[in-house]
């Protein structure tokens, strides 16, 4: 098919004024644009997949894709640009080179990293950013990058991002322009974490599969301490995870303990159906292509989040995120924490990891220029870990007091204005 003939129906859309567009739209520059935009996308697996040959249908010719994993025979049932000689390969690098030979004068290029690899420099040099992760940490890593970058004396600086993701037979997209409209961080509390397993079932009556991997993760994992820090997309912790829970299911006649079971447990991974997939996909790199090209209005400055449920039909939504003022990464104001005197250290710790606006993992906390708890470097986690058994109320702290809350996994610095219960 020659070049011209390709892109016919496509420069219909993007090179011809149409009822959106602005009364200055000169739609003839539109392909040369898109041809030399970069476009950068996050995640190969399976929405990722999808979105990459999307992209490049679309009419983007410079596209860039990010994964650090490689491909798992569990992956081709729905990971459509594998095959099975392609199990053991990088996931990013085998979804690149099949897309650039489908779709001729589209280049791809492969990055078998994680994201936190790369430093502001690589990021600014992209016009959009589209995930298609599986981890709300990642999310929120890249929301906080972005957020970070802008500079409000150089309007290249605001690179807006496409988040997709999907749950089953659920799904969502949505348009982020940073520190313009509501942010990943903002939407943080409509993904409230998976309910924990009490420790006591994992520690002496495992029944379920998943039961073991948590053991593996939460208890051999702090005893053994076979690394340093636990990478999540490191494929050699997780094989170590995967080992140490497969032992401890035979020792119980547990079956079903695979290694992507372990990823997905480990990861808060939901089984991904393509279906969902495709669709997902479908909406972000149309909201891409209406960003590009200005054939239409995007989601964003409006209406910012689509919702989509297929458990019993189509149905699609579309709605308005409000940017929160108290938003740790884009806002500017502290959170209110209520909590009880009485409360430990540790308990402090626990309910920032329970709340669904939180979700920190390890964090660190400071109070009115003091120490309370370091988690690194050891020497500091050694000097403030007998503060855990002290009660808000010995450690000093008083309500009204600001606390900052830090977590290595994340980008920003969280502050809240304790509240204490009556």
């Amino acid at each position: 098919m020659a070049a011209t003939s390709r892109w016919q129906y496509l420069d219909r859309i993007r090179t011809v004024k149409g009822p959106f567009t602005d009364d200055d739209f000169d739609g003839s520059v539109v392909p040369e644009t898109m041809d030399i935009m970069k476009i950068l996308v996050i995640g190969a697996g399976g929405l990722g997949c999808e979105i990459l040959k999307d992209l490049a249908l679309s009419g983007f010719k410079d596209i860039h894709v990010i994964d650090m994993d490689t491909i798992d025979i569990s992956n081709l049932n729905r990971q459509f640009l594998f095959r099975k000689d392609d199990v053991g390969k990088s996931k990013a690098e085998c979804a690149a080179s099949f897309v650039e030979r489908r779709v001729k004068g589209v280049k791809i290029t492969p990055h078998n990293n994680r994201i936190q690899d790369f430093d502001e420099d690589f990021y600014m040099q992209f016009a959009i950013v589209v995930c298609g992760l599986d981890s709300i940490e990642a999310r929120r890593w890249i929301n906080a990058t972005l957020i970070n970058m802008v500079d409000e004396d150089n309007p290249d600086s605001l690179k807006p991002l496409i988040d997709g993701g999907t749950e089953g037979f659920k799904g969502q997209s949505r348009v982020i322009f940073p520190t313009v409209t509501s942010c990943i961080e903002c939407q943080l509390d409509m993904f409230a974490p998976r309910a924990a397993v009490p420790l006591c079932t994992l520690a002496t009556i495992p029944r379920q599969p998943e039961h073991c991997i948590e053991w593996a993760h939460v208890i051999a994992w702090d005893k053994e301490k076979p690394f340093p820090k636990l990478d999540k997309d490191d494929p050699e912790h997780i094989t170590w995870l995967y080992q140490k829970s497969l032992t401890r299911a035979q020792e119980f006649n547990i079956p079903g303990v695979t290694y992507s079971l372990t990823q997905g447990v480990v990861k808060n991974i939901i089984p991904a159906i393509a279906s969902t997939n495709a669709i997902i996909a479908a909406s972000c790199c149309n909201e891409a292509l209406k960003i590009a090209s200005s054939c239409a209005p995007s989601l964003g400055m409006e209406e910012n989040y689509m919702m989509y449920s297929g458990n019993e039909s189509i149905y699609t939504y579309t709605f308005k995120h409000e940017k929160k003022d108290d938003c740790p990464v884009c806002g500017t104001l502290a959170r209110p924490l209520t909590v009880n005197s009485k409360w430990t250290l540790q308990d402090l710790i626990d309910h920032l990891a329970e709340r669904p606006e939180a979700q920190l993992k390890r964090p660190s906390l400071r109070a009115e220029g003091k120490t309370l708890y370091m988690q690194s470097p050891q020497s500091l986690r050694e000097q403030t870990a007998s503060n855990l058994a002290k009660t808000l109320k010995e450690l000093g702290l008083e309500s009204g007091w600001e606390i900052s809350v830090t977590d290595a996994a994340f980008v920003a610095t969280f502050r809240f204005i304790l509240r204490f219960e009556a």
